[in-house]
């Protein structure tokens, strides 16, 4: 029966799905700075964010489909392309930075709190994302969901396993449609000769 759902779900169809719920954040100039850091081996935070968001939007289907679970994956979307938005880049020794794995949770939800307007899922997802190394229990089943996907996503990039580079060159290349930097040329032009 998984063999069947997985079929079903298209890497297009994650895309679109993503980019749909997540538009405002991804084509925000905030967010498009996560591409500057790197978040685990060559992995900008970026595309870590985006890879978190397909293998829980993934989950999402999964549970609902096969045990009628419902999940707000417009939270769960959002909370996902936001878990890790703490702008900087952890990799440089400072002072400030340390034990970055355990403080960067509440960090990255003060920048997203200040940047974006979040509901209660959102800030939940965004602030207990690294559980069991923050000592609070996530509240809500999407937070549960953006945590492991995102323990998934972290174990690939530092082995370097591909999981997500079709998703997202699906979403950059959205975000240049969006942005006017690509146009799709349908025939209509006449061509001199």
């Amino acid at each position: 029966m998984a063999l069947r759902f997985a079929k079903r779900i298209t890497e297009y169809r994650l895309a679109k799905d993503l980019f749909t719920r997540g538009k405002e954040i991804i084509l925000s100039p905030e967010a498009q700075d996560m591409k500057n850091y790197i978040q685990h081996g060559e992995t900008t935070v970026f595309e870590h964010c985006v890879a978190v968001a397909k293998y829980s939007l993934l989950m999402a289907y999964f549970l609902e489909r096969t045990l009628k679970i419902n999940v707000d994956k417009d939270s769960l979307v959002r909370g996902a392309l936001l878990h890790d938005y703490f702008l900087y880049d952890w990799h440089i020794k400072d002072q400030s930075r340390r034990f970055h794995g355990f403080r960067h949770p509440g960090i990255a939800k003060r920048n997203a709190d200040r940047d974006f307007d979040l509901n209660d899922i959102e800030k939940d997802i965004i602030s207990k994302h690294m559980f069991p190394l923050t000592p609070f229990l996530p509240m809500h089943r999407e937070s549960y969901i953006v945590s492991i996907a995102d323990k998934w996503c972290a174990l690939a990039e530092t082995f370097k396993i591909d999981v997500s580079s079709y998703i997202i060159y699906r979403i950059n290349f959205r975000i240049a449609l969006a942005n006017g930097e690509y146009s799709i040329d349908y025939g209509e032009t006449a061509i001199e000769v």
